[in-house]
């Protein structure tokens, strides 16, 4: 367990550089298991966010990145997966400390360095340039890319999440500004890293740790053509609105309110590891976790029964501790949120059935056995509002097309599962409004499948292979 300050940085990455930041504000980020300062970080200033942008809009109007051939940026790109696995202790330990990450949990480097070498295979071989017979006249449709990109990055994946922007929008040919999130700050200099060993032309990359104050000016900045930004609903909406002046193209992944079907043929014991999983993912906060799970009023306490039995296996704990599978809530502020939710669903007439209490053992630290409420009316403020904390509604139904209502009654829509034979899970699934739905899994993305939202949970897809790639470009249709 580490609980003593670790590190000072007093720098930050600009345009392949390490430049002295200036803004004299400090990000204290603190141990989520320890409740100790492990690392400071001055923000970038408004002088390193200028010279940021300046540089990369010197790249995007020049065209000296955009111009290297496809193949030699995937190429680059490599190089940079090798420098992050090479890194990837380094990594692993720096967001554990930051965000209280279980070590035990499936890499987050590996999935990023897995992205990223799916992405650059894919890349090589885009048609960047297509000729078009037309109608009227044959056409030259060419994919240019849209400019500098500011990516805006949360802390519950701060990695992958991070690449899941950047790596497409470099292969796309456009310089980027990688904004990571307060709260994870520190790895993010570990990622800058990594970019300066992977060779890339000045200009193509900058690192800007920054909270809200610099997070706005970065976005609103006129030399950022597009912002792709991972977070809550309401900073979304904020985002967008800051984008929409200049009519800046923008990439929204943001909350949701996933629903688990399990169907009335579902077979709950082979259901179990997938829900539990789903549920309790990086201690809740996960946009796509499964936080009401729809189960048949029939065998509503046959699934109770497993259901808890199953999540008596989850170990609450240290981060560092091997035997631990879920870690504590990011912050003391999110703690507290999670706690107001507890509170809120006995205050609403639910049942806390499961859970809701600090775990035994670890006398400091954010805490949060999983918890289960019962008895919950889908208009509950439980049921409708995005906890990110480990509390699960499980709601009761009596038809499948109540189920389907149900799962459609929330503003969100970005993902859910559906548990069953699976024939119907796939016709129940294509019912629900949601970007990504899987069946008998918990997994809810692929890099070749396009990722992100409906409603609420956000615009536009990232992921997928060519489209997530294709989404950093602009068509410029040529008639010859």
């Amino acid at each position: 367990m580490t609980g003593t300050l670790i590190d000072t940085r007093d720098t930050v990455y600009v345009a392949g550089r390490w430049i002295p930041a200036t803004s004299g504000r400090w990000i204290d980020i603190v141990s989520p298991s320890t409740e100790q300062l492990v690392y400071r970080v001055q923000e970038a200033g408004r002088a390193e966010i200028d010279a940021a942008v300046t540089a990369a809009r010197r790249v995007a109007d020049s065209g000296t990145w955009a111009s290297v051939p496809p193949a030699e940026r995937a190429k680059a790109l490599l190089r940079f997966a090798d420098a992050v696995e090479a890194r990837g202790a380094e990594i692993a330990t720096a967001v554990t400390n930051e965000m209280g990450a279980p070590v035990n949990r499936p890499s987050e480097v590996d999935g990023a360095v897995g992205l990223t070498r799916y992405l650059a295979s894919v890349a090589a071989g885009l048609p960047f340039e297509e000729h078009v017979p037309g109608v009227f006249r044959p056409s030259i449709v060419r994919r240019v890319p849209v400019g500098v990109v500011a990516a805006v990055v949360p802390w519950n994946a701060p990695l992958f999440l991070a690449l899941q922007k950047v790596v497409p929008a470099l292969l796309a040919g456009c310089p980027v500004l990688v904004k990571p999130a307060p709260e994870t700050a520190y790895d993010s200099f570990v990622l800058a890293d990594a970019f300066d060993a992977a060779g890339l032309a000045e200009g193509v990359v900058s690192v800007l740790p920054a909270d809200r104050e610099g997070s706005e000016y970065l976005v609103a900045h006129p030399g950022v053509d597009k912002i792709s930004f991972t977070g809550s609903t309401a900073t979304g909406q904020r985002v967008a609105g800051i984008a929409a002046r200049d009519v800046k193209r923008v990439t929204l992944e943001l909350g949701g309110k996933s629903a688990a079907v399990v169907l009335p043929d579902a077979d709950l014991a082979a259901a179990m590891p997938a829900l539990v999983t789903g549920t309790t993912i990086n201690s809740g906060q996960a946009c796509s976790l499964l936080s009401r799970v729809l189960v048949p009023r029939a065998r509503h306490e046959e699934f109770m029964a497993g259901y808890t039995e199953a999540l008596d296996a989850v170990v609450v704990g240290d981060p560092f501790d091997p035997a631990t599978t879920m870690g504590p809530l990011v912050s003391r502020r999110q703690y507290e949120r999670v706690l107001s939710y507890v509170r809120l669903g006995a205050e609403e007439g639910a049942t806390a059935a499961y859970g809701g209490t600090r775990p035994d053992g670890p006398a400091r630290g954010y805490y949060l056995r999983p918890t289960v409420f019962t008895g919950v009316d889908n208009g509950m403020r439980i049921a409708q509002e995005e906890i990110f904390g480990p509390v699960i509604c499980v709601i009761a139904y009596d038809t499948v097309d109540e189920a389907v209502r149900i799962a459609n009654d929330t503003p969100f829509g970005l993902s859910g599962a559906v548990f069953g034979p699976q024939e119907e899970a796939v016709a129940v699934a294509s019912r629900v409004r949601a970007g990504s739905q899987t069946v008998n899994s918990a997994i809810d993305f692929d890099f070749a499948a396009p990722y992100g939202g409906f409603k609420s949970s956000g615009t536009g897809r990232e992921l997928g292979g060519a489209e997530g790639i294709l989404g950093f470009t602009e068509a410029l249709t040529i008639g010859v």
